[in-house]
């Protein structure tokens, strides 16, 4: 099962302020704990969202729209994701509580999401047949 640790925005964040050195290296610590166990898939902050773009589909069958940001809502937003790979929701929160304040500062929240597989979501053999074959040619392209 996958999960996805996802970091809240603060208002720091979303200024650019940068993590201290200290949170730095608890994170990094706590990263060596999950790539030991062998649950770490991948791990990344994200810059503020003042050079993100929003992409909505305000019609069905219509052209997406594009907002550029900043945006204002800052506990809305994410700042961060942890992707790990566990046996069980309860592994997956164990984890999450173990992750240090990812802000520092007494602000951090953390969303934890269960990923879906795609075979939870593609029922025909032949819509599973594609999915895996696009899966396979990602990762082959990735070693190249």
């Amino acid at each position: 099962m996958r999960f996805m640790m996802i970091v809240k925005a603060t208002t720091d964040s979303e200024a650019g302020v940068l993590p201290s050195q200290e949170l730095i290296d608890a994170m990094q610590k706590y990263n060596e704990e999950l790539v030991k166990a062998g649950v770490m898939l991948a791990a990344d902050g994200l810059h503020s969202s003042a050079n993100a773009v929003r992409i909505s589909y305000p019609e069905p069958g219509g052209k997406p729209k594009l907002v550029d940001g900043p945006f204002t809502e800052a506990k809305e937003m994410i700042a961060g994701y942890t992707l790990i790979e566990v046996k069980s929701r309860e592994e997956a929160l164990e984890w999450a509580l173990r992750m240090p304040d990812p802000h520092g500062f007494g602000q951090g929240e953390i969303e934890l999401r269960q990923v879906f597989e795609f075979e939870e979501l593609l029922g025909d053999p032949e819509s599973r047949a594609k999915e895996e074959e696009l899966r396979r040619q990602a990762q082959e392209s990735k070693k190249a």
